[in-house]
């Protein structure tokens, strides 16, 4: 049995079929469960795929050696978030200054207090430089997290961990506050959730998926600009 589940994951379409059933069978319950905000598909695809891994004993870098050529569809993915930001750049550009001041500020603080956490909690670098780009979309996390030295799959536990943080906490704390404006609300999910923070903004509104793909957008650009130079600061690493 065991060589036959190491023949098959030779195969990328073994691992791609995989992952495509996890997904689907995530949007199926997610549907059934009628779309709650605490449950996207992406989690429960997540910790299926998971689950799969391992009452199969399929090592994890056999699943992402086949599966590794789907993480290239992310980058144009990205991209196509810009014909949204095209479509409202009118409501964005009467909000430039304001969004100007508030992004460094929002991102640096998406980046800090993971890192300041885990540093409290005496984790070592290769744990720090893993958390510090948590708030970012995974194309650029990516590359930050190896020029930095942590780990890729690290990273990407700690990227599903705050997207769906995220979408509960905003979700959460605009109800508490009386938030309703669309494009707070779609800015603080695509800074602070990436590309799952994006994908609940859209489902709110149009308008709250082209601020969120601003926020998250931005964020990611400032963060692969400052970030490694931060690192570099003596004393911010063991």
């Amino acid at each position: 049995m065991s060589d036959l589940i190491e023949q098959l994951m030779t195969n990328p379409l073994a691992a791609v079929a995989l992952t495509l059933a996890a997904y689907f069978t995530g949007d199926r319950l997610f549907r059934a469960l009628r779309a709650p905000a605490w449950c996207p598909p992406l989690l429960v695809a997540a910790l299926l795929l998971a689950t799969a891994l391992w009452l199969l004993g399929i090592d994890y870098a056999d699943y992402r050696a086949g599966a590794g050529w789907m993480t290239l569809l992310l980058g144009p993915a990205t991209v196509a978030l810009g014909l949204p930001l095209y479509q409202q750049m009118g409501k964005i550009r009467e909000l430039w200054r304001p969004l100007l001041l508030c992004l460094p500020i929002a991102a640096t603080m998406a980046a800090l207090y993971a890192v300041g956490i885990a540093w409290v909690m005496g984790a070592p670098a290769e744990i720090l430089a893993s958390l510090a780009p948590k708030s970012v979309t995974a194309p650029i996390a990516i590359g930050i997290t190896e020029r930095l030295g942590g780990s890729v799959a690290l990273l990407m536990g700690g990227l599903l961990v705050t997207g769906v943080a995220a979408i509960g906490c905003v979700s959460l704390v605009a109800r508490w506050l009386g938030i309703q404006d669309e494009r707070l609300l779609g800015l603080a999910l695509g800074i602070n959730g990436h590309a799952l923070g994006t994908v609940r903004a859209f489902e709110i509104s149009p308008t709250a998926g082209a601020f969120s793909s601003l926020g998250m957008s931005l964020t990611g650009i400032l963060t692969a600009l400052l970030l490694p130079l931060a690192w570099r600061l003596p004393g911010l690493v063991g």
